[in-house]
């Protein structure tokens, strides 16, 4: 065995001298190279899906026991220390988004424990065995966000939140992070928004009030209630409540006053049937809900009123069976999934067939393409000769297809069937070779597409000479 091939398995086999090799790499790429690469996440030990879903972050484990955390989007570091089951446990240093030191200590089952906590270098509170008065500060406007009393680890006693506006925004008890016990609510001007009692984090007995005006009044988590904008005092919400959320029926509202929503809810969330407005008023959708999305059979709108769609939906997207319309007129009907035409299905144009077939990811895999009734062309495994046309019939484009696109030779003609280019195409765009014609059959551009656009060698044309990587394009 050569040097190179042993070097070769030795990386493969290797989780460390892979994170090596990447820490030569900035996070910004690195992440990219990471997070569609499921065997190369498990060699260099990163867990993207789980921080991705739960809390917006994802961990690269450098060695055993110790790792780094970071923000999945912007993709600064957010931690580094020592881990144990997933969670930080051991010596640890938390930080801001701008860099700075925010906590340094010992963590315990994900806890702070013991330690300091910092804010503009500056130590603003103490831990001591998961125990104290701690602050925190909101991420971006470097404001205090939080502060109160810590017990076993999580906010537990009397504390305060506030608004960035320095204005507080609760004021009571805590227990295990949530609120829970006697407390008060204001909204962004300081003005009292609820008075009471809370359970598990929500409102459970109390007043609810609107600049001053008694709104609405809870007793044992029940009532019916009205919620409004912290800084504009404009009502969001109104609707039934039961054991401290939203249940039954309800109505959220856009900024206008323009209903936004009007349905059933439960557990705090849209449940079952209801309908969806744009900011005008228009319906742009009804159906049946659950956890929030669009779950069941429902109806789409266009701004007009006119349907757009009517079939099956799961997890806030078409899946299943449905039908698309346009103008009034069905344009397609078949198999949908994860939001697109996949499966059976068939296209109609002014009434008439004009394809059937199989699809998939969106685009006509297999089928029969047709014309006044009769087979026009017909593709297999998203390859073949295709056929489209303008409204009146006339050809629109004709030429090669491969894996669902416009792939290789074709030609596209204006609505009245002049010429209007020839030449080949790649991923449904104009690509390599091709010519372009006025309408009345003169030439208007000859040479080179990339990407749906012309090609011009700046060089080639004004100087004579064909330099790598001189193109410009139009």
């Amino acid at each position: 065995m050569t040097e190179n091939k042993e070097n070769k398995i030795l990386l493969m086999k290797s989780p460390y001298i892979i994170q090596e090799v990447l820490s030569f790499i900035d996070e910004k790429q690195k992440l990219k190279m990471i997070i569609y690469n499921k065997q190369l996440q498990k060699r260099i030990r990163v867990d993207i899906e789980n921080y991705k879903k739960i809390a917006g972050k994802y961990l690269i484990l450098e060695k055993i026991g110790k790792g780094r955390e970071y923000k999945l989007i912007t993709n600064n570091l957010i931690f580094e220390g020592e881990f144990k089951n997933g969670k930080r446990n051991g010596r640890g240093k938390e930080y801001y988004s701008n860099g700075e030191l925010k906590f340094e200590g010992e963590y315990i089952d994900g806890k702070r424990w013991n330690g300091k906590g910092y804010n503009n270098g500056k130590i603003e509170f103490e831990l001591k065995e998961g125990n104290g008065y701690i602050k925190i500060y909101n991420d971006y406007y470097d404001k205090l966000k939080f502060e109160g009393e810590f017990l076993n680890g999580e906010i537990n006693g009397k504390g305060k939140e506030y608004h960035s506006n320095k204005e507080i925004k609760f004021e009571g008890e805590y227990k295990n992070g949530k609120r829970d016990g006697k407390g008060k609510e204001y909204d962004f001007h300081g003005e009292l928004k609820f008075i009471g009692e809370y359970i598990y984090g929500k409102r459970w007995n109390g007043k609810g009030f609107n600049k001053d005006k008694n709104e609405f009044e809870l007793k044992d988590g029940n009532g019916h209630i009205k919620e409004y904008n912290d800084y504009y005092g404009i009502l969001e919400f109104e609707g039934e409540y039961l054991s401290g959320e939203r249940n039954g029926i309800g109505k959220e509202y856009y900024y206008n006053g323009v209903i936004k929503f009007e349905g059933n809810y439960k557990y705090g969330k849209r449940y079952g049937k209801g309908k969806q407005y744009d900011y005008n008023g228009k319906l742009i959708f009804e159906g049946e809900y659950l956890n929030e999305e669009e779950n069941g059979k429902g109806k789409e709108y266009y701004s007009n009123g006119e349907l757009k769609f009517e079939g099956e939906y799961l997890y806030g997207k078409r899946n299943g069976k449905g039908k698309e319309y346009f103008d009034g007129e069905l344009n397609f009907e078949g198999e949908y999934f994860d939001g697109e035409r996949n499966g059976k299905g068939k296209e109609y144009f002014d009434n008439e067939l004009y394809f059937e077939g199989e699809y998939l990811n969106g685009k006509r895999w297999s089928g029969k393409g047709y014309n006044n009734g009769n087979i026009d062309y017909e593709i297999k495994d998203g390859k073949g000769k295709i056929k489209e046309y303008y409204d009146d019939g006339t050809t629109k484009f004709e030429g090669e297809y491969f894996d669902g696109e416009r792939n290789g030779k074709g030609k596209e003609y204006y609505s009245d069937g002049n010429l209007e280019f020839e030449g080949e195409y790649l991923n449904g765009e104009r690509n390599g070779e091709g010519k372009e014609y006025y309408n009345n059959g003169e030439i208007k551009f000859e040479g080179v597409y990339k990407n749906g656009k012309r090609k011009i060698d700046f060089w080639k044309k004004n100087i004579g000479k064909d330099l790598f990587h001189s193109p410009f394009y139009t």
